[in-house]
């Protein structure tokens, strides 16, 4: 099954106008190392990928949302979200800095969905059990209630909306997906969530590298990620 597509225009709820400024913040020249180092390190924890892959946009576009929203800098010990929302707090009106401040507030993880409805996708986070309201106005072909994503959910006017950056995981890999949840909660409280995210990243790429290996044998969490 191919991966989920949103289909349509920009929903008029859309993040977009102020995430682009975030984006031309956290690109500029003197941070281009920085965000190098992201990139290396990014590579480093969900596989690496080429132009010529099918998954490669819309790994580029998660490495964004890692690099704007996750990564903390080792320069400034802030995240380019953060960094940009303090800068602008002060000059900006409260409608504006409240959008930046979203940036900084984002949910990431492992989603199940619940319900398919119109204009809103329930969604439940495998870690914590919580749920929640998507609000999304474009068609999703190809998503099913049941099916596991790797998404990002952005508190944007009341809402919560996804971000740019997907990763579907196959309907025969969500047992194996739930069940190492399970096992990690119970015996690695340690581990964060986040360390699954990037592992089940990985398995996913592989999906479209190695297309000979079944499903389940890529999805084996006894077995070490290539």
């Amino acid at each position: 099954m191919a991966p989920p597509n949103m289909t349509s225009s920009l929903s008029p709820l859309s993040y977009q106008p102020y995430l682009d400024q975030l984006i031309a913040f956290g690109s500029a020249e003197s941070r281009k190392e920085d965000l190098l180092q992201a990139k290396a390190e990014y590579f480093r924890l969900t596989g690496e990928v080429f132009e010529d892959d099918k998954l490669f946009e819309l790994r580029m576009a998660s490495f964004l949302d890692f690099y704007l929203y996750d990564r903390v800098s080792p320069l400034t010990n802030k995240t380019p979200a953060t960094e940009f929302y303090e800068q602008r707090l002060a000059g900006s009106a409260p409608e504006e800095a409240n959008a930046f401040r979203s940036f900084t507030e984002t949910v990431h993880g492992l989603f199940e969905v619940r319900k398919l409805g119109k204009g809103e996708v329930r969604l439940r986070e495998l870690y914590s059990g919580k749920d929640f309201d998507v609000t999304e106005r474009r068609h999703v072909a190809g998503l099913e209630t049941g099916d596991i994503i790797e998404a990002r959910l952005i508190p944007f006017g009341g809402h919560l909306l996804f971000s740019s950056a997907f990763c579907y995981h196959p309907r025969m890999a969500v047992k194996a997906i739930k069940a190492e949840v399970k096992r990690r909660k119970k015996k690695e409280p340690d581990r964060t969530p986040n360390e699954l995210v990037w592992e089940c990243a990985r398995r996913a790429l592989n999906m479209e590298r190695y297309r000979q290996l079944a499903v389940e044998k890529i999805y084996d969490f006894e077995q070490k990620v290539l």
